[in-house]
């Protein structure tokens, strides 16, 4: 199919059922538009290229399991309805080129895959990090073209990097590999990039996430070999929409802060002589506080003590998804978000002590939830400090929740999304 006959049959109407299922009902005219649109500046850019294809790849949204990936923990994570979108095309040869929106083109050679050729911290180095991947466990990675628009937040908590990943995989699935390679290894070797190429050691959540679609508990007791289980959990039935809130808060400095948390985790664990908190107990730590304090200081210890009830927590959160049990759901967590708080201490920064836009962010959003009726949610969303901020609302309420949050925070501050069922696919098939 070449990329005239894509925009007809989005013109036709053939994909209003995946868009529907995609995006939701209310999402289907824009995602006409803006599929279109991609394929319009693909072929700018490239011409009407015979075997050409549409691909999306869901943001994603960490559910419970608050910084425990890091120490080996268990995490509940879902895809949502923002997404990374790419018309792309085969091509002869070794080079890919892949144009962004509002970026530069990136232009990657195949011939020599050597990490040392590809500049860290760079878009080019996962692409050039996911054909190494491909390549190393035996499938096809080839030249191609593609134009991807994304509407994942950067900074945002959604994990747009994971999700330009995830598709530049997605992409080699379908163009080469006949759409044989399972999306959880899509997102293992999206790992191995970001690691090795990119330079940026990283857990399998935000991949995992991304790539295999709706809700997903990972338990990274073996980082190598985590446990994936999917769960079925229908937050339109139930009568519930996510939605995240954006603080305008800015990350450009924070690194510190983020380096802090795992390092002090570690410390902890280092005093039962283990390299990572998993299968050290509340009992344990408390016994041996006073030396723990001594030895780490006492945030550290508040910090382990989050990321063992934390990790307990997801189970019990898990098991309320498996009954369908919303009240247990939305309980477990306003605890997470509490003890995100209070012990592992990531809604601000002490180095900005004044800029404190998640804390604001939770006291707005817990004002307004106290007039919903039903119950609800929200609690910090992602790494903290900044970014955003998530909650679980009443869908006959969310629109007066979203006034009230905007009001404060600025129009557009609350995003109302969706959990969608699927992570990477492609859309014209």
């Amino acid at each position: 199919m070449n990329t005239t006959q894509l925009t007809e049959k989005i013109a036709s109407g053939k994909l209003d059922s995946l868009f529907e299922t995609l995006y939701g009902k209310s999402g289907v005219l824009r995602a006409r538009e803006r599929y279109t649109e991609a394929i319009s500046s693909f072929t700018y850019l490239y011409g009407n290229r015979e075997g050409a294809m549409l691909f999306s790849v869901a943001g994603r949204s960490e559910i419970s399991g608050n910084h425990t990936d890091h120490n080996f923990g268990k995490v509940i994570a879902a895809s949502v309805d923002c997404d990374i979108i790419a018309v792309a095309a085969p091509a002869e040869g070794n080079m890919v080129r892949i144009k962004s929106e509002k970026y530069k083109e990136d232009r990657i050679s195949l011939q020599d895959l050597n990490p040392e050729l590809f500049p860290k911290f760079k878009s080019a180095s996962l692409v050039a990090g996911m054909c190494r991947a491909m390549r190393d466990a035996g499938f096809v990675a080839q030249g191609f073209d593609a134009y991807t628009t994304s509407n994942v937040l950067k900074g945002s908590g959604l994990s747009s990097s994971a999700a330009f990943e995830v598709m530049v995989g997605n992409i080699l699935n379908h163009l080469y590999n006949e759409g044989k390679i399972e999306n959880t290894e899509i997102a293992k070797f999206a790992q191995w990039s970001e690691i090795h190429y990119f330079g940026k050691p990283c857990g399998l959540m935000d991949q995992m996430a991304c790539a295999v679609g709706g809700f997903v508990k990972i338990d990274f007791a073996d980082p190598k070999t985590p446990i994936i289980e999917k769960k079925v959990f229908d937050l339109d039935a139930l009568g519930y929409n996510l939605c995240i809130i954006n603080t305008g808060g800015n990350h450009s400095d924070l690194n510190d802060d983020y380096a802090a948390i795992p390092a002090e985790m570690k410390a902890v664990a280092a005093f039962f002589g283990k390299s990572v908190l998993r299968g050290i107990t509340v009992e344990e730590l408390l016994q041996n506080a006073a030396a723990i304090r001594k030895k780490t200081g006492d945030r550290a210890l508040l910090r382990a003590l989050h990321f063992v009830a934390e990790n307990d927590r997801v189970d019990r959160i898990g098991a309320a998804m498996d009954e369908k049990n919303i009240e247990a759901f939305l309980s477990g967590l306003t605890e997470s978000g509490n003890s995100s708080f209070k012990w592992l201490q990531n809604v601000f920064t002490v180095s900005h002590p004044a800029e404190q836009g998640v804390s604001l962010t939770l006291a707005v959003a817990e004002h307004s939830l106290a007039s919903a009726p039903r119950a609800a949610a929200c609690r910090v969303h992602g790494g903290g400090f900044a970014g955003t901020v998530q909650a679980f609302v009443p869908t006959e309420y969310v629109e007066t929740f979203r006034r009230d949050i905007d009001l404060v925070m600025g129009e557009g501050a609350c995003m109302i999304m969706r959990v969608r069922p699927y992570g990477a696919i492609r859309v014209d098939a």
